[in-house]
């Protein structure tokens, strides 16, 4: 019996050792850069939840660019040298305005004057509070001690750790560099500005095009899934968050200026809901009333509304499906935030959303 309990306390202390010790690992490489810029060659994931709240504490920014999937494959390096700016990509595939907020808040917090916000209408559909939000660990952003402890004591972290340390030792650096893109590994970019970014060579043609946009619409808008257009789609929820997520945050910070922008969807967009979820439609559009009307008033806020620029948003090629544009449209995001074109008046908050209703009411799709 003295021996089988000796047995256990010696796997208990074993145990206990290896734990500390990959908590002291993950500490000392810290492969988020949540504690200090890496003192190893930085590596970076395409987690951007997670790698965000490194970023914001790791990396010298004056302008932080927020976005969905819209959004995701702006180059930093485009942004600056564009805008003039010293950016940092925070964009979220599939994040909504809860999360979005509370992301550019730490951002402003660590130094942001200048935000860059692609303002989708589908952010403020409901969904849970940013407190119980499984997809976003508000306590690795705030760094409280559970936030610190999932991060030190993260199996996952560990090994990021180990295989962080076996690739500065220079006879592997080469190799294991090659190869992470490769290996179960999420830190696996050697360049910031990769972070989910389509490759400098990609093929823009065959994922952008007309046959894929129309395939597209023609998914969406069957009578088996158009009830999904309209999915999480309601006025007063969505009117709450945008008031609570968006204006709440930008009159918190009346010393940053935020340019927010309404993205060039393609036209087939606003047509399939015309179509097929005409509820939706008026949803949308009464939405985005109200947002160009209160984000017009706000004295350090400019207004941008892309949406009904016809030789963008009615050329299909422009397109990988009904809203996702090509980065040839990114430049051209960055080119009309430059020169301050497409800036909504004041005066006529309303005349872009007006112009793009008439356009919607007379496209017809080609059979």
């Amino acid at each position: 019996m003295r021996g089988n309990f000796t047995h256990l306390r010696r796997l208990l202390l074993a145990s206990i050792a290896c734990v500390l010790g990959a908590a002291v690992l993950t500490y000392l490489v810290d492969p988020l850069q949540l504690f200090r810029p890496s003192r190893l060659t930085a590596f970076y994931s395409d987690d951007t939840r997670v790698q965000n709240a490194g970023l914001i504490r790791s990396q010298s920014f004056d302008t932080a660019f927020m976005g969905t999937s819209l959004a995701i494959h702006f180059r930093q390096s485009d942004i600056d040298r564009a805008l003039g700016v010293h950016s940092l990509k925070l964009a979220m595939t599939g994040s909504n305005s809860r999360q979005q907020g509370f992301v550019l808040e730490r951002a402003i917090e660590c130094g942001a004057r200048r935000v860059i916000w692609a303002m989708d209408d589908f952010i403020f559909v409901d969904a849970a509070d940013i407190e119980a939000d499984p997809f976003l660990s508000v306590d690795l952003y705030r760094q409280t001690t559970k936030g610190i402890a999932s991060y030190l004591f993260s199996a996952a972290m560990a090994k990021e750790s180990l295989f962080a340390l076996l690739r500065s030792i220079p006879p592997l650096q080469q190799k294991l560099t090659r190869a992470a893109p490769f290996l179960p590994v999420k830190f696996a970019l050697s360049d910031v500005d990769d972070i989910y970014a389509l490759p400098r060579d990609f093929d823009i043609a065959r994922d952008y095009n007309a046959n894929k946009t129309l395939a597209s619409f023609a998914y969406i808008t069957s009578p088996v899934r158009s009830r999904f257009l309209g999915e999480g789609y309601g006025y007063d929820a969505m009117l709450r968050h945008f008031e609570r997520d968006a204006v709440g945050l930008i009159a918190r910070h009346p010393d940053v200026t935020f340019d927010i922008y309404l993205p060039p969807y393609s036209i087939l967009q606003f047509v399939a809901m015309r179509d097929a979820s005409p509820a939706t439609l008026k949803i949308v559009t009464d939405l985005t009333a109200r947002i160009a009307e209160r984000l017009t008033q706000l004295p350090n806020v400019r207004l941008y509304d892309f949406r009904a620029i016809r030789d963008v948003t009615h050329d299909l090629d422009n397109y990988s499906d009904v809203i996702h544009h090509s980065p040839a449209v990114d430049a051209k995001v960055l080119n009309w935030l430059a020169r301050g074109e497409y800036r909504v008046d004041p005066e006529a908050p309303l005349a872009s959303l007006d112009a793009l209703k008439v356009q919607v009411e007379a496209y017809r799709v080609a059979r």
